[in-house]
């Protein structure tokens, strides 16, 4: 068995940028995909662009266990996704009727990440946008984060979130306003648990710089680009698809259709502003509530163009969107900003950006793509999808793992060079490095 060749150490190992990126030219063994790898989940109340990374995850690795809070997905979803995988949930997946009110329960999501043992397992990988990065680790078990977004609610959407639930200052609002505040301390405190983390964009990776004041790697979630068809000859009309929460702003693109009938607009997806989008529409929108992912995908690949005007950390339908040959007309903030080459701004435009969330921003974004929508083709938006491969997924994955157990190396090596310890230190990786035939 080939071992990993340990690098020279420096303080902050695992910390420092500049360390870090050390590190990574340090070559490595290949990870083993047999290893014994615990995902750690938030939760998994459907199949969006988190569960999404979480299944290839444990694609890559055929004997990774899942950790969740809770777990809804139908059985369906389980055959089609997680064939095979073993799924740890927490005591609270089983309170009645959870499925209604488990949001309201994240005040105690930090403590019941914490009773997960997952120490006995050769490394874990953390899959997060709030609570299991904090899942407690052995000192010297590779820990490898993959962050879909710092806890939007306990940092800069606080204040939106608390105005949409209609929670000011009274009693209620004080108290949430207290716990968002004891979960911002633990958040912040764990958030030098992980040996390294990934970001699945660079809005996100600035927002983890700003946060938690660490540096990150961004790897893209994957996009299943192969099951996805180029559809060339479009139909006539534009599609927006998303879950329908107040900070996706389909409103805005509904009003901006209302007033101009000429355009025909689908909206794909069913949630709780659904009531109060429909109010605001004209006869030239459809909806279509939720659909079977084939009937979906349908929908996208036939639109002219793609619409969307919410902040999105990265927006894996936007790329599937590309990958369909569809065009894009987004807000250019979030992860819209990785995925559209903007018109203006590239040789080989895939879409067009406006700056504002407003009804006449989206309004002139798409009088902008109809004069223009001869540059952008349906054969470029696919071209542009191709960087969100899952086979690009896997070896991101892969290197991140190898590189996260190069950081315990490195911290063994200065604890050794620190304290004297003897060479006869416990291997950490033998489990991980994938073995090789002599």
């Amino acid at each position: 068995m080939r071992h990993v060749r340990q690098p020279k150490a420096t303080t902050m190992v695992g910390r420092d940028a500049k360390h870090l990126r050390s590190i990574s030219k340090t070559p490595f063994a290949a990870i083993d995909r047999n290893a014994r790898i615990a995902v750690v989940h938030d939760w998994c109340p459907n199949f969006r662009g988190g569960e999404q990374v979480l299944a290839r995850i444990c694609k890559i690795f055929p004997r990774a266990e899942v950790f969740t809070l809770f777990d809804f997905l139908p059985k369906e979803i389980k055959e089609e996704y997680f064939r095979g995988v073993i799924f740890h949930v927490s005591g609270m997946n089983r309170l009645p009727f959870v499925e209604k009110y488990y949001r309201s329960l994240f005040f105690l999501c930090p403590f019941m990440i914490e009773q997960f043992d997952v120490t006995g397992y050769d490394a874990v990988i953390s899959s997060s946008a709030a609570f299991s990065r904090g899942v407690l680790t052995r000192p010297d078990q590779p820990h490898l984060c993959y962050v879909h977004s710092p806890v939007r609610y306990a940092w800069d959407e606080q204040f939106s979130y608390l105005q949409q639930a209609g929670l000011g200052f009274g009693p209620k609002g004080l108290a949430f306003r207290y716990m968002l505040h004891r979960l911002r301390t633990w958040d912040t405190r764990t958030a030098h648990g992980p040996d390294l983390m990934l970001a699945n964009s660079n809005y996100v990776r600035s927002r983890i710089e700003r946060i938690y004041g660490r540096d990150a790697r961004v790897v893209h979630p994957p996009v299943a680009i192969e099951d996805l068809k180029l559809v060339v000859n479009k139909d006539d009309y534009y599609v927006t698809a998303a879950f329908h929460a107040p900070y996706k702003r389909t409103d805005l693109i509904i009003e901006a259709f209302s007033k101009t009938p000429s355009r025909r607009l689908v909206v794909v997806g069913d949630e709780v502003q659904s009531k109060h989008l429909r109010s605001l529409a004209g006869p030239n929108i459809v909806f279509t509530g939720y659909l079977p992912r084939h009937e979906y995908i349908e929908k996208i690949a036939n639109a002219r163009a793609m619409v969307f005007a919410g902040c999105e950390d990265f927006g894996i339908t936007l790329a599937e969107a590309q990958a369909c040959g569809t065009p894009l007309i987004a807000f250019g903030r979030g992860g819209a900003r990785d995925i559209v080459r903007p018109l203006g701004e590239s040789a080989h435009p895939t879409g067009v950006l406006f700056d504002r969330q407003a009804i006449d921003s989206v309004a002139g974004a798409i009088d902008l793509f109809e004069k223009n929508a001869l540059s952008i083709t349906p054969q470029g938006c696919r071209m542009n999808a191709t960087r969100f491969s899952e086979e690009r997924f896997d070896l991101a994955i892969l290197d991140a793992l190898g590189l996260a157990q190069s950081v315990q190396l490195a911290r063994a090596t200065e604890y050794n060079e620190l304290f004297g310890a003897e060479s006869s230190t416990r291997d950490i990786t033998g489990s991980l490095v994938e073995p090789i035939l002599q």
